[in-house]
């Protein structure tokens, strides 16, 4: 067999080509207006990258429920949206031959409190580890607000699919309001969407079969699932690979895998500070491919795997192993929006990214430098101008409070 490079094409079951083995995972833009409508930048933020040579980008989390947001500028698509701004962003995405898909989601309860006083989520069992200081205790949704809610994302990916984005992404990962519902430890129901693991289950496959009956058939339909959530009582390995099988058998287009929950952050490459990556994962730079070479004897179905990867030799060893089919990149795209281009281009490619930081890790941790770091570089890409790989961890934190105040800080999506 010829090995599999980053610039080889790959074509989905239903038909359709993407044109290169990248793909751009999430990132929360926050760039939604007073209306959560898309503001104009998105449009120039998604262009550029399409220029770069993405294959397919994925957008920041849309909220399918403008009363549940997980941050203050989200984007929300729903009845009262303006398809005009959502149709600007997708033709941008599409350029120079780039797929864009909207990701969708609802927060359930991982809502800042400044955002909502009572949120919703399976059961009503708050977030532990220090989290409930900032995170209302949810109440448990009643049998008719779960299909309300069913209802809510068929409609945004309806939208979606006329808006003219070229596919769909559920946000089933990182503990979410999806993600609540498959944790025995978030979802303590006894009624038909708790218990059982096939209970549990119930809710993203409705999900999923209501889109499917909006879009249709030939429409690509996503997922974004965690590994696990790495916390005890929670979401184990075992599950995640039977909720996997269950979906490929359902015919869903494409698997994306991350890992963890604000609780148990290891999307951001640990499981905990007790259990840091460990030194081969390192090496190798993807943080889940182990879990994705157990997968892949399961499956058939299109799998990406994210968190970690860095350089060129890297990716293209992931690939080789024939447990993933796309290579995930996010921040590496805020940094340099020609990385996709760069890696296709050379094969010894690689873009090491320092932490960014003040100096202080208290400061860093309250400011969550981080993750606003990298949101003011897709701001700068946004505005027309070039990202800046030297740009202030200080004066990023000082132009965050300026413009939003200290709420800017509160707990934020990864």
């Amino acid at each position: 067999m010829q090995p599999i490079s980053l610039s080889e094409p790959f074509t989905l079951p239903n038909g359709h080509v993407i044109k290169n083995r990248l793909f751009k995972s999430a990132m929360s833009e926050q760039l939604g207006d007073k209306q959560h409508n898309p503001k104009t930048g998105l449009a120039t933020l998604y262009q550029r990258w399409a220029k770069g040579g993405i294959g397919l980008s994925m957008t920041g989390n849309v909220m399918v429920d403008r009363n549940a947001l997980g941050e203050p500028k989200n984007v929300v698509l729903d009845e009262r949206s303006d398809l005009t701004q959502f149709q600007a962003w997708a033709s941008a995405g599409k350029q120079n031959g780039s797929q864009i898909w909207m990701q969708l989601n609802h927060p359930g309860k991982q809502i800042p409190k400044f955002l909502c006083d009572k949120p919703v989520a399976p059961s009503a069992i708050s977030l532990e580890r220090g989290l409930e200081k900032g995170f209302n205790i949810p109440r448990a949704l009643t049998d008719s607000e779960i299909h309300e809610v069913i209802g809510k994302f068929a409609l945004s990916a309806k939208l979606a699919k006329q808006a003219g984005f070229t596919g769909v992404q559920i946000h089933g990962a990182h503990g979410y309001l999806v993600s609540q519902f498959l944790s025995s430890r978030h979802n303590q129901r006894d009624d038909k969407w708790g218990g059982s693991l096939d209970n549990r289950l119930r809710f993203v496959l409705e999900l999923y079969r209501a889109i499917r009956a909006e879009v249709g058939e030939d429409f690509p339909i996503g997922i974004k699932l965690n590994s696990a959530d790495f916390m005890k009582g929670g979401f184990t390995e075992e599950e995640s690979m039977h909720v996997v099988q269950a979906l490929s058998r359902e015919g869903i287009d494409l698997i994306e895998i991350s890992g963890g929950t604000y609780e148990s952050p290891s999307m951001m490459g640990s499981k905990n500070k007790n259990d840091p990556v460990k030194a081969s994962t390192a090496k190798r730079e993807a943080y889940f491919l182990d879990y994705m070479v157990k997968v892949r004897k399961l499956v058939s179905t299109p799998l990406v795997v994210t968190g970690g990867f860095r350089t060129a030799p890297a990716m293209n060893e992931a690939l080789q192993t024939s447990a993933t089919d796309f290579i995930g990149i996010a921040r590496t795209m805020a940094v340099d929006p020609d990385f996709p281009n760069k890696l296709i281009e050379n094969p010894s490619h690689g873009m090491p990214l320092d932490v960014p930081t003040t100096g202080k890790p208290v400061l860093d941790k309250i400011a969550m430098v981080g993750l606003v770091w990298y949101e003011h570089q897709m701001w700068r890409i946004a505005a027309g101008k070039h990202a800046d790989p030297k740009l202030s961890a200080h004066g990023v934190v000082i132009k965050t409070i300026l413009s939003a105040g200290w709420h800017a800080f509160k707990k934020r999506r990864a």
